[in-house]
């Protein structure tokens, strides 16, 4: 199972759902939605935070949230 936390800088994918159900409400409010393309656009310094662009911006967040977002 891959996730968003995996990805490199500039790698793609398609989020499929999500393993954690209290957090996954928080990001389907920001734009993180089944079906939805997402790319890593940049990695901090020491790996945290992370940030992708979804849904047309690019959403900062740290790299556990990350690894709840199950792309294909």
């Amino acid at each position: 199972m891959k996730t968003v936390a995996d990805l490199k800088i500039g790698e793609r994918g398609v989020i499929v759902g999500f393993s954690d159900e209290l957090l996954s409400l928080k990001l389907l409010e920001m734009g993180c939605l089944p079906g939805t393309q997402v790319t890593m656009t940049h990695i901090a310094p020491f790996g945290d935070p992370i940030a992708v662009k979804v849904s047309g911006y690019v959403l900062s967040m740290r790299k556990d949230e990350a690894s709840t977002i199950i792309i294909a």
